[in-house]
């Protein structure tokens, strides 16, 4: 039935070989693209929160914000571990002192390949060239 056998299985091979060359390329090599470094900031000495918890939970944070203070009526005061007060805000907290959206927040999002939610509701900040 397969006449051509001769032609085909060569084909599904340098088929198979150029869809999974990613995959096993970096494997083999060993190299993986590093994570980026995003743009810290200047203006405040102390995150809310330390930057291991900040890099894997900012997003469980901001939304136990937003349940806490658009959905009960909560207070928009916190503290950090060390005592300073902040806004609970991601415009008047976040924002104030990581301003460039496009230097903080999208080097790492476009990097985990993630959309955030954030700006569907909320304004984006204006970019300084």
């Amino acid at each position: 039935m397969l006449y051509d056998k001769v032609k085909i299985i060569p084909g599904l091979v340098v088929f198979i070989g150029l869809v999974t060359f990613p995959i096993w390329f970096n494997v083999i090599s060993g190299k993986a693209t590093p994570a980026p470094v995003p743009e810290k900031s200047l203006i405040a000495k102390e995150c809310v929160e330390p930057t291991q918890f900040m890099r894997t939970s900012h997003m469980q944070l901001l939304n136990t914000w937003r349940d806490d203070i658009v959905r009960t009526g909560g207070t928009r005061k916190g503290t950090t571990a060390n005592g300073t007060e902040y806004v609970r805000s991601l415009q008047k907290g976040c924002m104030k002192c990581h301003a460039s959206k496009v230097k903080f927040c999208d080097t790492c999002h476009n990097y985990a390949a993630v959309k955030p939610y954030c700006w569907d509701c909320h304004i984006q900040p204006k970019e300084i060239i």
